[in-house]
């Protein structure tokens, strides 16, 4: 279970990258600074795109760090174009391409916290769940809608990405 969901986490990572690319592409056609995209935000209280995509990478990172017991880089937060952006989501995806499936043998009950969780925890299985994915998809699909929302070019397809698809079996 864990190493197919960090496959799949690395295939919309790679997703994610290919907005950012589309974004660039389409400020380019329009004639405005692409990284004026990096502050717009979807309502006055939600974070912008940039703290989106760093957050939806940390989800990524971390949840495979506590769930393997591998350290995990800290990153300063400190992206300013989406050239770096995209970087950040790069260097995401090469730590998940450091995992296999014998990386999270014994995760499922693995003691999990945080230190804003204050001494609170939760089993691996438990948080990947119902904390890391949820919270990866939501800053993921975030990203996703800010991106639409100002033009750029991206709809369903771009977000789900190539399917596996095989013929049926008989």
């Amino acid at each position: 279970m864990y190493i197919q969901t960090f496959a799949q986490m690395k295939k919309q990572l790679g997703q994610l990258d290919k907005w950012l690319v589309a974004a660039a592409e389409h400020a380019k056609a329009r004639n405005f600074d692409p990284n004026v995209l990096l502050g717009l935000r979807l309502a006055p209280d939600m974070f912008p795109l940039s703290r989106q995509v760093q957050i939806c990478c940390d989800s990524a990172k971390l949840a495979a760090s506590y769930l393997s017991g591998k350290p995990a880089e800290s990153q300063p937060d400190t992206e300013a174009t989406l050239d770096e952006l995209r970087a950040r989501v790069q260097s995401i995806v090469r730590y998940l391409d450091g995992f296999g499936a014998d990386d999270f043998a014994g995760a499922t009950n693995k003691v999990v916290s945080q230190p804003r969780w204050k001494g609170e925890w939760m089993t691996g299985q438990d948080y990947l769940l119902q904390h890391g994915l949820p919270n990866f998809f939501f800053h993921l699909t975030t990203s996703y809608d800010i991106l639409r929302h100002n033009g750029v070019p991206i709809g369903k397809r771009d977000f789900l990405g190539p399917q596996d698809k095989k013929p049926p079996v008989s």
